[in-house]
């Protein structure tokens, strides 16, 4: 983005080293891989500031490349941080109410002060300040699901069973209902006990459950009601339908499984991108080594056709690379010498050799899968209410059920039979998973698709806001343009020529990674000019840069922030106001306060900015270009794309044009780097755009990896899409249990259909959350 102070950020190595530049704090750890679990030890350490060291004329304010920010920033309040952090994969869950019910286990084991399971990823994470991994295994175990170490090999297997294997004790239980059924035709009271022995069959795996979970804290589990009222049924002799409830219910369970499943494959086929093997070069002899042991400087070797097992850089000449894992764009990108490719990636058409850049665990699909983590921390505000209901919603449903029991022929002389019929009837209709799973099964899918699309947005709350968004104020350089400036126009002032102009431009330019800097070094370079470092170089804030070459004080500056002493003519004032005009950027030149010429610089706009700003006034969302540019050069390009601007503006009066338009609208804020953060902090949500994806992953609350801005409206359109789905998901299970709580009082309705409204509900509600994998949100579709 362009303004008045054109800043030149030059960032130290300490900076750069730190894992969320100009900002705070960063957590860096000491890990250990141990036989019990994954563990590693908290050290909080103080970030050095980046410090703004160039002011000059207009400002551009990007992400820079020096300071490529890997380490992963955690997610935990400050009174919960514990000594020590240990994880384990989870095998077992078949929905997120298992996630609460393992959560439930880990806090019961003394000293453990935060577990979180991240479904997702199927991980559990345990804050403790001691070691207490065998306590918190053991506790686990008893509830019923298994650890493993992420080290292990179990953990890196698929924990997906075959469906023979998987409906194996169903398919037992329905040939023994047959079986009963059959006996029942022939002989009644035979038949009885036959649905009397399927019915305890069909029970024992799912009492055992029930007495796990509440001795591990959680009373009022599906399987707890469950239990209650199929030991119910049989005491008032409804063998078949106690035996039914069972059958239904354990097909229902399948069902939830397998939508389960489906809605962790985006992420599963994620972490399936890295290989387990690499080809390591060493001596010049080849070998076969795990990934786990390569380190960062070595070299290895990617055939074609095979994928990067870690974040490498490029040591061939050049080569294609398919980034469309990862980024979303589907044709092969060309990648050359010393550039660096992300791991996951695949090389299209030769073997190449490559030097290894990430620390084992830090690769890009590693980082990507921890902000899935992250992001499921980050749980919408409806997720979080509807798990506040649910904590008394089920025992309130318990107590009902006990009152339809007892106080109809209490108090109104009614059979017993029918009434505990129908309060065993309300117990299973009142079960939460359907409510429970309707939100998280949602979100879930939905973060897996936006990141096989190459956007990562962190987590519920962000992707809920998303669709709220009816404005949005994006940055110009580097994220409307392409970030790169090239010199347009060299004017000379009487007595002087063009290669003198960039002579002294460039000595005070030089060493700059800012892109007008580089733009007038490049220039300079390809005119053939000798290129001399000035002395005592200087950035004067909000003006420009100053330095003496060969004794003569040389000025670079804004047309605006010249003196009175160095005013510009009225021709040269027609001149500069010719070429921003035109929308380009203008800088004077000055060699002892005398005029030596003035340069002219134009960035492109993007391929996609006219489109993507077409299909957001489509959606009926406004588009306000935020810049420093001068008035003249944003009106030029505001133009072009058909949107509102509002120019010449420092960091700070960013920041207050977003909270000023946040005031009245839900605003997303869309930049590009570090300095874009306070404004990006400032909005209803800010998104940051992939030349500054390592940086702003930080920062932001949702990332593009790639760089198409489309991919705005895309995010816009995933978020509608998944609140449409969650109020459809929570439709469903309210109004199904309102339907049959009616219908059941009334007598209308029995034991198994019950069952089938929740298991269908459930099922139902994840099947239908499953349909945001296979959403169609491409910028095409209107």
């Amino acid at each position: 983005m362009t303004k008045h102070a054109h800043q030149h950020n030059k960032h130290t190595d300490a900076c750069c080293s730190s894992s969320q530049c100009c900002s705070g704090h960063t957590e860096n750890s000491t890990h250990s891989h141990t036989k019990s679990g994954h563990s590693h030890t908290k050290i909080d350490k103080s970030d050095p500031e980046c410090e703004d060291e160039h002011h000059h004329g207009h400002s551009h304010e990007h992400a820079h490349e020096s300071c490529d920010i890997n380490a992963p920033v955690s997610n935990v309040e400050p009174e919960k941080v514990a000594q020590q952090r240990f994880s384990w994969k989870v095998q077992g869950m078949d929905c997120p109410s298992c996630a609460q019910k393992i959560e439930t286990a880990a806090l019961k084991v003394t000293g453990v002060k935060q577990a979180k399971v991240l479904f997702a990823t199927e991980k559990l994470v345990v804050d403790a300040d001691s070691d207490l991994r065998a306590d918190v295994i053991a506790a686990i175990n008893s509830a019923g699901f298994e650890l493993f170490d992420l080290s292990s090999p179990q953990s890196k297997k698929s924990t997906k069973q075959s469906l023979l294997k998987e409906s194996s004790f169903v398919i037992v239980l329905a040939l023994l209902m047959a079986i009963s059924w059959s006996v029942e035709f022939i002989d009644p009271q035979a038949g009885r006990t036959a649905f009397i022995a399927t019915t305890l069959i069909g029970l024992f795996p799912i009492v055992k459950k029930a007495l796990q979970l509440i001795r591990n804290g959680t009373p009022f589990a599906i399987e707890t009601l469950m239990s209650v009222a199929a030991i119910g049924a049989l005491f008032i002799n409804a063998t078949e339908e106690a035996a039914m409830v069972i059958l239904l219910f354990m097909i229902g369970e399948m069902l939830e499984s397998y939508a389960a499943g489906r809605a962790r494959r985006g992420v599963s086929a994620l972490m399936a991108l890295v290989p387990e093997e690499a080809t390591l070069i060493k001596e010049g002899k080849k070998q076969t080594i795990p990934v786990a042991q390569l380190r960062p400087g070595d070299i290895i070797e990617i055939a074609p056709g095979s994928r990067l097992p870690t974040d490498a850089e490029l040591i061939s000449a050049f080569a294609s690379f398919d980034e469309s894992a990862l980024t979303g764009e589907s044709v092969p990108v060309e990648r050359l010498q010393g550039e660096k490719v992300a791991a996951g990636c695949l090389s299209v058409d030769r073997s190449v050799q490559m030097k290894v850049v990430s620390e084992q665990g830090q690769n890009a699909i590693d980082r990507i899968l921890q902000l899935i983590e992250e992001a499921e921390e980050r749980r919408a505000p409806i997720e979080r209410f509807i798990d506040r209901f649910s904590r008394y919603y089920t025992p309130a449903i318990m107590l009902f059920s006990a009152l339809v029991i007892i106080v109809p022929p209490l108090l109104f002389s009614q059979p017993w039979e029918t009434w505990i019929y129908r309060g065993l009837t309300l117990l299973l209709i009142g079960c939460p998973c359907a409510l429970v799973i309707s939100t998280p099964a949602a979100i879930t899918s939905a973060l897996a698709a936006a990141t096989k699309r190459g956007a990562l947005i962190k987590g519920g709350a962000a992707l809920e806001q998303l669709g709220t968004v009816n404005t949005i104020a994006l940055d110009k350089t580097g994220t409307l343009t392409e970030g790169k400036p090239q010199v347009t126009d060299v004017v000379a002032e009487a007595g002087f020529n063009e290669k003198e102009v960039l002579t002294f431009a460039s000595s005070v330019e030089i060493g700059s990674h800012h892109p007008l800097a580089k733009a007038i070094i490049n220039k300079a370079q390809d005119e053939g000019v000798l290129v001399v470092e000035a002395e005592d170089r200087k950035a004067l804030a909000g003006k420009g840069i100053e330095g003496y070459l060969n004794s003569q004080h040389i000025l670079v500056s804004a047309p605006s922030q010249l003196s009175e002493a160095t005013s510009l003519s009225s021709q040269w004032q027609q001149e500069v106001a010719r070429l921003e005009d035109e929308g380009k950027t203008v800088v004077i030149v000055l060699k002892e306060s005398q005029l030596v010429g003035i340069i002219a610089m134009q960035d492109t706009l993007r391929n996609d900015a006219v489109e993507s700003m077409k299909l957001l006034k489509e959606m009926n969302i406004n588009a306000v270009m935020l810049t420093g540019d001068n008035p003249r050069a944003a009106a030029a390009i505001a133009k072009k794309l058909g949107m509102d601007f509002r120019a010449g503006l420092l960091p700070e009066d960013k920041v207050t044009s977003v909270m000023e338009i946040s005031k009245k609208h839900n605003t997303m804020m869309v930049g590009d780097g570090i300095n874009d953060a306070p404004a990006m902090k400032a909005a209803t949500i800010g998104v940051a755009m992939g030349s500054g994806t390592d940086v702003a992953l930080e920062t932001a609350d949702a990332a593009l990896t790639h760089n198409r801005l489309t991919g705005l409206p895309e995010i816009i359109k995933l978020s509608r899409a998944t609140r449409k789905i969650i109020r459809e998901n929570i439709t469903i299970a309210l109004g199904l249990k309102a339907i049959f709580l009616v219908t059941s009082l009334l007598g209308i309705t029995g034991l198994w259909v019950a069952v089938l409204a929740d298991s269908g509900a459930t099922a139902l509600v994840t099947a239908n959350a499953v349909r945001l994998l296979r959403v169609k949100i491409n910028a095409s579709n209107k």
